[in-house]
């Protein structure tokens, strides 16, 4: 009976996966992979057996249900089964199934962090998630419920939702429905993490419009005061959210 150890590949290049992980991976016979995993990746374990188990949303995917019983089946014959998922494993990875499934079977797991898209997202723009005196509190949330449902509701100072990336005008809707005041700032950011990762700062009001800047790319959408520029954020904390700068684009991160 082998183990199954989880690893957080990062948000995007191969570089950003850490150094425990990078150790892992090498001792892999087997690695089931994440669609977004950089293919770089299969240089820190040449010798094992790569399998794609990939899930995009609106796309064709592995079936949970498949990747539980590979993962079984896989660690009753080999010592080292590892399961790499994109970003952490714990932010929206589908690891308790996994979990799950392996505890029921009686076979050993170990769970490695990885850096998730949010903080990645953040780094890339240079926009901290969390602000002294007004960003207090971060949420991550799905854009998606179980019933294919946008949730847009204010849990935190900072909200960044996830996997919105075919849905941004669908999103601006439920913020507005939600409470959100049409001039609270928005950040989205696709392909955080890889050198083409792509930034443009919004408002609610005006989020829809990303949806082209973004078409394709698997993004990351910050609302609140996480979203707000490092040089504007003193006076626009003061009074949130007036003072913001207006909309604008840009195809490199954004600087402050």
């Amino acid at each position: 009976m082998g183990r199954v150890i989880f690893i957080g590949a990062g948000p995007g290049s191969a570089d950003l996966i850490t150094l425990r992980g990078a150790q892992r991976l090498a001792t892999a016979e087997v690695v089931l992979a994440d669609a977004l995993t950089d293919p770089a990746l299969r240089g820190f374990a040449p010798q094992a057996r790569w399998i794609d188990v990939g899930k995009r949303g609106f796309q064709a995917s592995t079936a949970q249900a498949r990747i539980d019983a590979l993962l079984v089946a896989l660690a009753r014959r080999h010592a080292v089964v590892v399961r790499l998922k994109g970003g952490d494993p714990s932010v929206f990875g589908r690891l308790e199934e996994e979990l799950q499934a392996l505890a029921a079977a009686g076979i050993d797991s170990e769970v490695v962090p990885g850096i998730t898209a949010a903080l990645a997202a953040a780094a890339d723009t240079r926009r901290p998630l969390t602000r002294r005196g007004r960003g207090r509190s971060v949420a991550l949330s799905t854009a998606m419920s179980r019933e294919h449902e946008l949730n847009a509701a204010a849990h935190a100072d900072t909200e960044v939702f996830y996997m919105a990336g075919r849905q941004l005008g669908a999103l601006a809707r439920r913020l507005r429905e939600a409470g959100w005041p049409d001039a609270t700032p928005v950040q989205v950011v696709s392909r955080a993490g890889w050198p083409d990762a792509h930034a443009s700062r919004h408002t609610v009001a005006s989020l829809a419009g990303a949806s082209v800047l973004h078409a394709g790319r698997p993004a990351v959408v910050t609302v609140g005061v996480g979203a707000l520029p490092v040089s504007a954020a003193a006076a626009a904390l003061r009074d949130l959210p007036q003072g913001l700068d207006e909309p604008q684009a840009c195809s490199k991160p954004l600087t402050t």
